[in-house]
């Protein structure tokens, strides 16, 4: 293999392109590295060291050592480094070393997906089946699964006989907390708390999660006594910004960090590829768009395939990874069709068997390629990929690096594609690439004290053991605790807060972070049962008239009853997809932060949004929009918080935009600050929402308005970011809106499906000024640190 095999195998995509066409707007080429190694710790006996240098693993990574030292050294520690850098090590050392040396002793595995789990779980199976005292029945490690497809024999013998338990938050709040006392034995012996890919905790899944993990060590306190220094909790995580933060958020106790990979991989060759702008359609008011991500990247896989390029194309959906797969065989079917058989799609909702089998297909040569959700992004070893395409940005730079991860894993030479979406962040880092290559600066965000997570939690953790007022103190929750007093919910007595009678609060809280339960939907003619959404997004994708998508099949929604929560489909595919437009009121319900920079005011403040549904656009794969259907949807309320600048109108006017500019400059300034928010804080663009007002809320002094909010009640922690952030956050919208090529706006910059004013008006060069105005005033002054 050569030395440039990743820039071959560019210039062999580059071939298939257009002619006059360049969608290359930066290439990278990463160099290989060789690995460090360090010597096996002193404190691990020989039988457990055997059981890894038979597995092939002479000696340990200087990463894998130093967090397993830390870790058993009793200090909790989290492992931040590259994809395929060993990081399972780190806590496997410390948590055999403590089962073979301790009979008493337990260790608790969580991940946030079951598939990554069971790949532990087997891992561990294969090493404590290698160390003799762990194998046989006296003590048995037994490593056992423990989640929601686990028959009732098998959770039984986790509980009273295995020694390291592989589960999710999820079981650990429904069942093991809930049921602690049968768990006691466990819980006093409980060594090592493992929580894999702990970046996936964020938002108000991770504000649950914290909790979860704290109800989880308080429990342990408990049984094994005020003097025991309890279990040690040991992180993994993809790489991001703040490691050692994110996770003292999680347990609320400091954290050490171990960031620096002293794994080997191969040199990479990262492209970044942009789209060109489509001649023969438009988008809404005539806007450009640009050939759709999935489309070329299809078009890329086939062109790689064609070379003998093994290659992974992740794409956002279930269908869409169907129909890349699709459009990549058809493309074969010309240039290499003795190859069109060697693609195949890879999703969720597969059978595991079937899973499996693509997985050993890809790995022993039979597939060339898959293109795949993000079901592949995480716990598969998939080893020897050539080359790996990602149709749109996927979310998160820890998610990009996570995907890009799965090329050149044993230290091999590889290709990395990024296919830009139409999209503001898309567009913004593929023309920074600094962004995206440099260190990471979104960080992984949570909100514990979000009352609308916290007051339920006190409510479990009452109900597992009562709460001292020391242990509401600490957590912050002092007026939260005296609304469920007042609520009936709780009971103080003396220091102590007790649950009413009766109370069974953990069936009642979803750590996923649903509002309202859920809304089932089901298929009309058989009554099937397709899945459920959040009641609070239902009006937004289960409308009457919306398609939606299960396992890679579509249904159009026949009607929706918000009261039963209950959605009617039937299966049917018209070919096109459905984005709701919604209108948005917006009321400030508190002061807040506020900081002044001359005519520029940028707040964090709470609030509460009116939403109302008004309709849905009818959007064709290629960009094209069919026509809007208006709908009739009563009002939903959110009380939530907001990331706010206002200006004055008198600054507006001395910058270039007058009165009748305003209300276009900011509604496009608004509608990519939501697109950017992402960058610097783990958010999903259907994470957030916004609104701009050139005549904002009276509690703001009625001037000119920017308002980007966090979708769950309560808030997430994300417009949070965004204030703290702000000058990052800013720039990178200013510098998207004019980086895109388009004349007026278009999808790329500042065009959002969402809107509920079908993208009217918009002032794409008024954004810019409002934007450069807002930034010159903070003048970077206002990066500050989030609140601990």
């Amino acid at each position: 293999m050569t030395a440039n095999f990743g820039g071959e195998l560019l210039a062999a995509a580059l071939a298939g392109v257009d002619t006059g066409e360049d969608p290359l707007r930066h290439v990278a080429d990463l160099p290989a590295s060789a690995g460090r190694v360090g010597a096996w710790p002193a404190w691990a006996d020989h039988d457990v060291i055997s059981a890894f240098t038979g597995r092939g693993i002479q000696a340990p990574w200087s990463h894998q050592l130093a967090a397993a030292e830390l870790a058993y050294a009793g200090r909790h520690v989290v492992i931040s480094t590259g994809t395929a850098s060993g990081k399972s090590l780190a806590y496997q050392l410390p948590v055999l070393q403590a089962l073979a040396a301790d009979p008493r002793a337990r260790a608790l595995y969580l991940s946030p997906t079951k598939a990554l789990g069971h790949d532990q779980l087997r891992a561990a199976h294969s090493l404590s089946a290698a160390v003799p005292r762990l194998a046989g029945a006296a003590g048995a490690a037994a490593p056992t699964a423990y989640d929601g497809d686990t028959a009732a024999e098998i959770r039984r013998f986790a509980r009273e006989r295995s020694r390291w338990v592989f589960s999710n938050p999820d079981m650990i709040h429904l069942s093991l907390l809930r049921n602690h006392a049968r768990w006691a034995v466990f819980l006093r012996g409980l060594r090592f708390v493992v929580v894999d890919e702990c970046h996936y905790y964020r938002g108000i899944f991770g504000s649950h999660v914290a909790m979860v993990l704290r109800r989880l060590l308080r429990l342990c306190e408990r049984y094994a006594g005020p003097e025991s220094p309890g279990p040690t909790v040991i992180f993994a995580s993809a790489t991001t910004a703040s490691p050692g933060a994110s996770a003292s958020a999680l347990i609320g106790q400091p954290v050490t960090e171990v960031t620096e990979d002293g794994s080997p991989h191969g040199a990479r060759t990262v492209a970044l590829w942009e789209p060109a702008l489509r001649t023969d359609v438009t988008g809404e008011h005539g806007a450009p768009v640009r050939r759709a991500a999935g489309t070329e990247a299809a078009r890329v896989m086939a062109d790689l395939i064609a070379e003998g390029a093994r290659t992974l194309t992740f794409v956002r959906s279930r269908r869409g990874a169907e129909l890349t797969a699709l459009a990549a065989r058809t493309r074969l079917e010309s240039v290499a069709p003795t190859l069109v058989d060697k693609v195949a799609s890879y999703r969720a909702g597969y059978l595991a068997e079937d899973r499996r089998a693509l997985e050993r297909a890809l790995a022993d040569g039979q597939l060339y390629g898959l293109a795949t959700t993000n079901a592949l992004e995480l716990g598969v070893d998939i080893a020897g990929l050539d080359a790996v395409v990602i149709a749109g940005f996927p979310g998160t730079v820890t998610s990009f690096w996570q995907q890009a991860g799965r090329s050149g894993r044993r230290g091999q030479t590889a290709l990395i594609v990024l296919v830009a979406r139409d999209d503001p962040l898309d567009t913004y880092l593929v023309h920074h690439p600094e962004a995206l290559l440099d260190k990471p600066i979104e960080q992984v965000v949570i909100d514990p004290v979000n009352p609308y997570v916290l007051g339920p939690q006190l409510l479990c953790a009452a109900a597992e053991l009562p709460l001292t007022t020391a242990e509401v103190t600490q957590l912050g929750a002092e007026q939260v605790a005296a609304d469920l007093v007042g609520d009936g919910l709780l009971r103080r007595r003396a220091e102590r807060y007790f649950p009413a009678p009766g109370l069974d609060p953990h069936a009642t809280v979803d750590i996923r972070g649903s509002a309202g339960g859920q809304v089932v939907i089901v298929e009309a003619d058989t009554g099937r049962l397709l899945g459920s959404v959040d009641a609070g997004r239902a009006a937004a994708t289960v409308h009457t008239g919306a398609v939606y998508l299960h396992q890679g099949e579509s249904y159009l929604v026949d009607s929706l009853d918000p009261e039963r929560q209950i959605a009617f489909v039937h299966a049917e595919d018209p070919g096109y997809a459905t984005f709701a437009r919604e209108i948005t009121a917006i009321e400030v319900t508190g002061e807040g932060e506020r900081a002044w920079f001359g005519p520029v005011c940028l707040g964090l403040v709470p609030v509460t949004v009116t939403h109302q549904i008004v309709g849905y656009l009818r959007r064709l794969p290629t960009g094209e929009v069919l026509d809007f259907v208006d709908l009739e949807v009563p009002p939903a309320t959110l009380p939530t918080m907001a990331v706010v600048y206002t200006v004055t109108a008198e600054a507006l006017a001395e910058c270039g935009v007058d009165e009748p500019a305003i209300p276009g400059a900011l509604h496009a300034a608004e509608h990519a600050a939501i697109g950017l928010l992402p960058l610097v804080a783990s958010c999903d663009r259907g994470d957030i929402g916004g609104l701009s007002t050139a005549v904002g809320p009276d509690e703001l002094g009625g001037m000119p308005s920017v308002f980007v909010y966090d979708g769950h009640p309560g808030g997430a922690g994300f417009a949070e970011r965004g204030f703290r952030a702000a000058t990052t956050w800013l720039t990178a919208t200013a510098e998207t809106i004019e980086s895109c090529e388009c004349p007026q706006g278009c999808p790329s910059c500042v065009q959002s499906p969402k809107c509920g004013n079908g993208n009217e008006p918009l002032h794409k060069d008024g954004a810019v000024r409002v934007l450069r105005l807002v930034l010159g005033r903070l003048d970077g002054s206002h990066e500050a640190a989030p609140r601990s």
